[in-house]
């Protein structure tokens, strides 16, 4: 792992290649969701899958546990600042920029503010704003209240609207209940709900020139799917594509992700 100093935050980052996935076109950034990091349940899985071609970068924002810093609000500039700084001291050029949930408007207003970083852009199960959209401001004021007063059911509802029912029942009670832990109210997860219940990039949207790829999915319960096609016809010249699949996407149909992702970063090259 690295380090890079931005402001008072120690950001953690990882770069891992094949050998040869320098030479095989634009690195790639994974930006991760809320309660994760770079290297740890998100990407963890994946991340290894995009670097037999390519270089792959994992990066653990603020409110991960691998990075340190004073423990002040998350806002929009202050995360662009850490990918944006990530990408420069990785030295890799321009990146191919992906985003899941929270990462997602993270990445567009990278994308948006700092476009000389981004060679292309991926967007999956994200959302542009949450002031005005009911659903998710009571969803993510449940789980700021479920951290505060019942930890222990915070990560029984991460769970639950994550996944989509199908994928619940299909890999039984044990294995349900053995993802339940995996995303405790940590202080760091909460000032990323913190961030969810901010977050508004809806006038950085048009200012994105980076060919764009929109990952809806069809059966999200966290951030329902009307929020990708939303982002999609944001971005002018967007592309968009829906799987059938809960919030975490990559696990329910992890194939099929990778492939969706493969073939419109390989187009652009």
């Amino acid at each position: 792992m690295a380090i890079v100093t931005v402001g008072s935050a120690r950001v953690s980052y990882d770069v891992r290649s094949s050998g040869s996935g320098a030479a095989s076109g634009p690195a790639l950034l994974l930006v991760h969701g809320t309660g994760s990091s770079g290297s740890g349940l998100t990407w963890g899985q994946v991340a290894p899958r995009f670097a037999t071609d390519r270089t792959v970068i994992t990066v653990d924002l603020s409110g991960s546990d691998a990075t340190e810093d004073d423990g002040g609000e998350l806002t929009v500039e202050v995360l662009v600042a850490q990918v944006a700084a990530v990408i420069e001291a990785a030295g890799t050029g321009p990146v191919d920029l992906l985003g899941f949930s929270m990462g997602a408007p993270v990445a567009a207003a990278v994308a948006a503010l700092r476009p000389e970083l981004v060679a292309r852009l991926v967007l999956v199960a994200g959302w542009a704003h949450t002031d005005g959209d009911e659903y998710l401001r009571n969803l993510f004021t449940l789980w700021q209240r479920l951290g505060a007063y019942a930890p222990a059911d915070f990560g029984r509802s991460v769970t639950m609207t994550g996944f989509s029912r199908g994928f619940l029942n299909g890999i039984g009670r044990e294995a349900v209940e053995a993802l339940v832990p995996n995303m405790p109210p940590t202080p760091g997860t909460l000032r990323h709900v913190a961030f969810d219940l901010a977050v508004d990039v809806r006038e950085l949207l048009p200012r994105v020139t980076a060919g764009t790829l929109v990952i809806g999915c069809a059966q999200d319960a966290t951030v329902p799917v009307e929020n990708s096609r939303a982002l999609h016809a944001a971005i002018g010249g967007s592309s968009y594509t829906e799987i059938d699949a809960g919030h975490v996407v990559f696990f329910e149909r992890e194939d099929e992700f990778v492939k969706v992702v493969s073939e419109f970063l390989d187009g652009g090259r």
